[in-house]
């Protein structure tokens, strides 16, 4: 027990006192008797806990302070997160400007330089030069320009100038070619590069025909003003030519080789309001239009060679409106156009990986095409029917490329993208696919093309190697799970050969084996791992 010291106060304040039972004790005292005790007492005290200390109040400061916690780290997140977005906003505005400005130097260079030489040169920092055997260099010249130049206003003569070689842009532009370069007024174009195609020759004099209308308009308008306009001189040539990019800091795409000097020649010795070409343009192009033989140039170490002006489309191959090409010249255009589809057709299927094809190959294509076209020429089926039927002969089975248990309709997926790259409009297309599809239906061909089509894809079971092919055939199904044992795969085609017919009389008369014997040799037929 601890005792306060004596004091005279009457009164004792206590401003530390512990919660709980307090007990109180009073002794009193005469003065200057310390000893002499004259009166005592004592009580007891409870002392109750404030809410602010109570074990309540406790949890409440603690969750208190978890929120302030909680409060502050969401404060400071949400001023990273305000941080990071503005971070971002720069990162992605920076971005974006990058891409722009890489898509406008993209632009830039497709503009000067062909697309896949320019993506060479973007993923190996250089472009190889290649050799094309098939190009159609063409030259164009303003006739007297440098006099023109002389008396005529600078800004006005470039304006005029500019606002014809934007024409010959947009021609080349149309016509898939190439244009290499302009020196002054002279305008120099190739077709067949960068993309190799057979049909350059044609689209260079339909171009160059174009050119040389859009002058004569030019001149026919002046002429109502009173004034003189411009005339131009055009000369083609065919061959091979070098094609690359030249310099290192200044790319240039340009082309090299006898086929550009030859085409210059033939500009130079061409006539105003003309289209002059050579004897190899000639060989390329005398089925489409109407040339006018105008002798022999000699040209240095070549000899002599013959030059022809150009006078317009063939007649049965025109429009009788205007002259430009009928769909007779667009039809016979375009299987000229076939031989590009071919080649394609075959890089496809040769350059195919993960496939396992051993019936359905690149060869069996190849033969159903030609036997197609025996069969329609045989028929004397007309150029624009031949056209689908050679090409639907042609992508028939290219569909196994990408799905072997749905080739026919894949096929034509394939075929609509395909085809219109090769200038097939949709109508022709779609009378493609129905054909392609015919094959697979449950009936019987009835139209002459599907018979046609029908008897070229199964002309195999007429040949001397029908049992070596149907061997390779089921060694084919039987990788991709479509084939069980070997027997009961036999017992199959034994079943569809029995059913099968020819449903063309040519084609059952260009049978080599008769259907008897081919039984007899499949129902012997054994397979060999």
């Amino acid at each position: 027990m601890n005792f306060l010291p004596n004091t005279h106060q009457l009164k004792r304040f206590f401003f530390i006192l512990a919660f709980g039972c307090m007990f109180f004790e009073v002794f009193g005292w005469y003065a200057g008797i310390p000893s002499a005790v004259i009166s005592n007492d004592a009580f007891f005290a409870q002392l109750n806990r404030p809410f602010y200390a109570t074990r309540l109040a406790y949890v409440l400061y603690a969750a208190l302070g978890l929120l302030l916690l909680l409060a502050f780290f969401r404060a400071w997140s949400y001023r990273f997160a305000r941080e990071r977005f503005r971070l971002e906003k720069i990162i992605n505005e920076r971005t974006e400007e990058m891409i722009r400005e890489k898509d406008k130097t993209e632009e830039l260079l497709s503009n000067v330089l062909p697309k896949d030489t320019a993506h060479e040169l973007k993923m190996t920092g250089k472009a190889t030069k290649k050799k094309y055997n098939m190009v159609t260099v063409l030259f164009s010249d303003i006739q007297g320009f440098t006099r023109i130049a002389e008396q005529m206003n600078p800004e006005v003569l470039i304006d005029e100038l500019d606002r014809i070689f934007f024409h010959f842009d947009s021609v080349m532009e149309k016509y898939n070619i190439e244009k290499i370069k302009t020196i002054g007024d002279a305008y120099m174009c190739a077709g067949g590069i960068p993309e190799k195609n057979c049909t350059n020759p044609v689209d260079v004099v339909m171009a160059a025909m174009e050119m040389q209308r859009y002058i004569t308009e030019l001149q026919e308008k002046s002429e109502k003003l009173g004034q003189k306009f411009w005339d131009i001189r055009i000369g083609i040539h065919t061959g091979s030519v070098i094609a690359g990019v030249v310099g290192q800091k200044k790319l240039s795409y340009d082309i090299w080789g006898d086929t550009v000097n030859t085409a210059s020649r033939m500009e130079s010795s061409g006539e105003p309001g003309k289209v002059n070409i050579s004897g190899s343009t000639y060989a390329f192009v005398k089925d489409f239009f109407i040339c006018e033989y105008r002798g022999k140039m000699p040209v240095k170490y070549k000899g002599e060679i013959d030059m022809y002006f150009v006078k317009g489309i063939r007649p049965e191959l025109a429009r009788e409106a205007d002259g430009g090409p009928n769909e007779k010249f667009l039809v016979q255009l375009q299987i000229l156009r076939l031989n590009d589809l071919e080649n394609e057709i075959a890089r496809r299927f040769e350059t195919a990986t993960g496939i396992k094809l051993y019936f359905h190959t690149l060869k069996h294509t190849l033969q159903v095409y030609t036997q197609a076209e025996l069969l329609g020429r045989a028929y004397g089926i007309v150029p624009k029917d031949m056209l689908i039927l050679r090409t639907a002969a042609l992508i028939h089975d290219i569909g196994m490329l990408e799905d072997y248990f749905r080739y026919p309709e894949a096929g034509c997926e394939m075929a609509r993208d395909i085809l219109s790259r090769y200038k097939y409009d949709p109508a022709q297309i779609e009378s493609i696919c129905g054909l392609i599809m015919s094959l697979h239906n449950n009936r019987p061909p009835a139209e002459l093309l599907e018979q046609i089509l029908h008897d070229a894809e199964y002309d195999y079971v007429g040949r001397v190697d029908f049992i070596a092919l149907c061997l390779e055939l089921y060694r084919e199904e039987l990788g991709y799970g479509k084939a069980g044992s070997f027997e009961e795969w036999k017992q199959q085609q034994i079943e569809l050969l029995k059913t099968h017919r020819f449903y063309t009389d040519i084609a059952e008369r260009l049978r080599e084996v008769k259907k008897d014997k081919q039984l007899a040799s499949l129902r012997e037929l054994k397979w060999q791992e």
